[in-house]
């Protein structure tokens, strides 16, 4: 991963360090030589500055824009308390729940166990995407279809599953995403984006990164059957979101129908192979009931589990996300594969402090405003 950037004003100045790493092939891919690649760098690294104040985007960009979002700033829909216990009786309640408590204690052993587990207060991550979209547009009898790919990186800093930070940069895009405890939140060059309801945990820690949090996360989750990923026999666990959740969720235009999860844990290593969400938005109408519904569905599999300081991570893998748009006799789908790959894994970060995790400041400001018409 290319870290550092030359001084273009003094020769013999400082070279300054990338917020964002970005791999080595997308450096390479940025001219025949060296110094045309410098030069790329620099006109690449304005051109991000620029991002901001243009107001020219074209449509491709706006959904290259749109399913980036969606990788940077997905959301599982469930708070995950840490202070749970992962030892609950196996004989408590149906043997769907019961079969499910036990794959998890067997997935926190593969994991490094439940001691290793506890000592990590804090992890900082580095990785490098290659992002894959298409944007297939569907009315009537005609069907259009565009692919392009893009290179990039991301950097994931986490204290507890309320309190983390994620910077994604591919191409000249730049998305972050974040929650400071209170609120979760998105941020791309046009806008910045709260979440709606409680503070919840990014989706790329359950990609084999958190192995802490993601048993706590299956812990109330149903066996509902077997399968097999990648000739791996697996357990499948499911989640279901209850409805207060997903009322809590919504808003006043907007109405989540469901956000289910499914975990496909490894009957040989305990590990989690594969992890799948999908969310149904329903678009409230202005007048009648023809509404507009959005589908997103992601899938991660996961694999090459290293063991880093005793904890069991996973180091590549690849996401499909699809994002389905009907209603209103208009049918529109696109679609974003993710490959990623771990570069770098630290854990207990001296110096991480919460002030790392505050939101921008509009959606401080925001999240101030709502807390004082409270107030009131």
């Amino acid at each position: 991963m290319r870290t550092l950037c030359p001084n273009f004003d003094k020769e013999d100045g400082l070279e300054t360090v990338l917020e964002v790493p970005i791999p080595e092939e997308m450096f390479v891919n940025m001219g025949s030589n060296g110094a045309l690649r410098w030069q790329n760098m620099r006109n690449w690294m304005r051109a991000r500055r620029s991002v901001r104040s243009s107001s020219a985007h074209s449509a491709s960009n706006d959904q290259f824009m749109l399913l980036l979002k969606i990788i940077a700033s997905s959301l599982i829909p469930f708070q995950v308390q840490l202070d749970h216990s992962v030892t609950l009786p196996i004989k408590d309640g149906s043997i769907e729940a019961s079969t499910a408590k036990y794959i998890v204690q067997q997935y926190i052993a593969a994991s490094g166990g439940q001691a290793a587990l506890n000592s990590i207060n804090s992890m900082h991550t580095v990785g490098q995407v290659k992002m894959v979209s298409s944007n297939i547009h569907q009315s009537g009898d005609s069907v259009n279809a565009k692919r392009s790919c893009e290179l990039g990186g991301f950097v994931l800093w986490q204290m507890n599953p309320d309190l983390w930070y994620l910077e994604l940069v591919v191409s000249s895009i730049k998305v972050s995403a974040g929650s400071d405890g209170k609120v979760a939140w998105s941020q791309s060059s046009s806008n910045s984006n709260a979440s709606r309801g409680p503070p919840r945990p990014h989706r790329r820690f359950f990609q084999g990164l958190d192995p802490r949090s993601t048993a706590n996360l299956f812990l109330n989750a149903f066996c509902i059957g077997e399968k097999t990923i990648n000739d791996e026999d697996c357990f499948i666990l499911k989640l279901d979101t209850s409805t207060d959740i997903l009322k809590a969720q919504s808003t006043p235009n907007t109405e989540i129908v469901h956000h289910n999860i499914w975990g496909y844990f490894s009957q040989r290593t305990g590990l989690l192979v594969q992890f799948e969400d999908t969310k149904l938005v329903r678009m409230k109408a202005a007048r009648g009931d023809d509404h507009v519904y959005w589908e997103t569905s992601m899938e991660s599999v996961i694999e090459d589990y290293r063991y880093i300081e005793g904890i069991n991570i996973a180091h590549s893998g690849k996401t499909i996300a699809t994002i389905y748009r009907y209603g209103q006799a208009i049918n529109h789908r696109a679609k974003i594969e993710e490959t990623w790959r771990i570069e770098e894994v630290d854990f207990n970060i001296c110096g991480l402090s919460l002030d790392c995790f505050l939101p921008p400041s509009d959606v401080k400001k925001e999240q101030e405003n709502e807390e004082h018409g409270m107030g009131c």
